[in-house]
């Protein structure tokens, strides 16, 4: 099963970098009560991920917050070490990005969003997507195809705001 409207999220926990190290998050208590944008993609440090997707959330930001978007997260099979030197690399974590990492995949997974393409190192990686989430529920979902990054860029999801 793939993420589509009307799905609920499921129960997970996350992992962000907190100012000791690794903190373990609740999706539920991030994502209740609040309307918030959710993108996963394949790998910090990836190129595509680098030099596209990422990018397009950091450019739109603040037109998201302007059409009442409280929170913007990036999700990947990283760990936190990883995703936090992503953030700051990229300038995310100013543009008030949280990543979120999935190391196991099990979000991933559930989400029917995990993928595996050894020639690249992939496994068990997230295929791209972007959600905005209203109260836990997906209201709006843009998935990309294997391989592509279109319709889940941060001025696609706009577009639909």
């Amino acid at each position: 099963m793939t993420i589509e409207v009307g799905d609920k999220l499921p129960e997970a926990e996350l992992l962000v970098m907190g100012e000791d190290g690794p903190e373990t998050v609740d999706l539920s208590a991030l994502i209740g009560g609040r309307k918030v944008v959710l993108f996963g993609l394949p790998g910090a440090f990836t190129g595509t991920c680098s030099t596209a997707h990422l990018p397009s959330f950091i450019r739109t930001s603040e037109a998201f917050r302007a059409k009442g978007v409280d929170a913007i997260y990036c999700l990947a099979v990283n760990d936190p070490f990883v995703l936090a030197a992503w953030s700051k690399a990229t300038g995310a974590g100013d543009a008030g990005i949280t990543m979120l990492a999935d190391p196991a995949g099990a979000l991933t997974s559930s989400l029917g969003m995990s993928f595996t393409y050894a020639p690249k190192g992939f496994y068990g990686r997230s295929n791209r997507y972007a959600v905005v989430i209203e109260d836990g529920v997906v209201t709006c979902a843009h998935l990309d195809k294997p391989g592509e990054c279109s319709v889940s860029t941060g001025e696609s999801l706009l577009e639909e705001l």
